[in-house]
């Protein structure tokens, strides 16, 4: 079985590359947040400014938890979920976790003009975007087992340098026929 859970802070391309990497290993793939939108029946922006940081997150670990126990996957998770630390170990013991690293300066490139993501609806987005990265940087750094600069390279050959890493590995997952 295999199970490749991506994390990374908002727009370093989680979901971009998961999708890639699921339809070149023949994988089911499913990003959390749109998992979480279809539940909610709205979008995270408007559920979050609603009812909260923490109604938020604990409807995002339910997500987490289930979303984990699927079986061969890839799985692209929201910016936040490493905040908790029950979503923590859950992804380090169902899957290969791999962080996709990207500096606030290269994520306010590519995250200007995104009107989408709660987090960043401030009057000062780069700097809440440094905010996120010393907060998070260590939680992701804590949960991978591999990292990648997300921004050095085409999503294409960021998605076979993982491949390549994730054949050199051998990680058991629960259930593994290689374990």
């Amino acid at each position: 079985m295999e199970r490749v859970i991506l994390v990374g802070l908002p727009g370093s391309g989680k979901s971009t590359i998961g999708r890639q990497l699921a339809r070149r290993r023949e994988l089911p793939f499913f990003d959390s947040d749109q998992v979480i939108e279809s539940r909610l029946g709205e979008t995270i922006r408007a559920f979050f400014a609603r009812e909260g940081e923490k109604t938020f997150r604990d409807f995002e670990e339910r997500v987490i938890d289930e979303l984990t126990m699927q079986g061969s996957c890839v799985l692209a998770t929201g910016g936040g979920a490493v905040l908790r630390s029950e979503n923590r170990q859950r992804m380090r013991e169902r899957g290969v976790v791999v962080y996709l690293r990207a500096s606030p300066e290269q994520l306010m490139r590519r995250l200007r003009n995104d009107t989408k993501r709660p987090l960043l609806q401030v009057a000062d987005p780069m700097a809440r975007l440094q905010d996120l990265y010393e907060e998070r940087e260590p939680l992701y750094k804590e949960v991978a087992d591999f990292t990648f600069d997300a921004c050095g390279s085409s999503p294409a050959l960021l998605v076979s340098r993982v491949m390549m890493q994730l054949d050199l590995t051998c990680k058991s997952l629960p259930g593994s026929e290689t374990g």
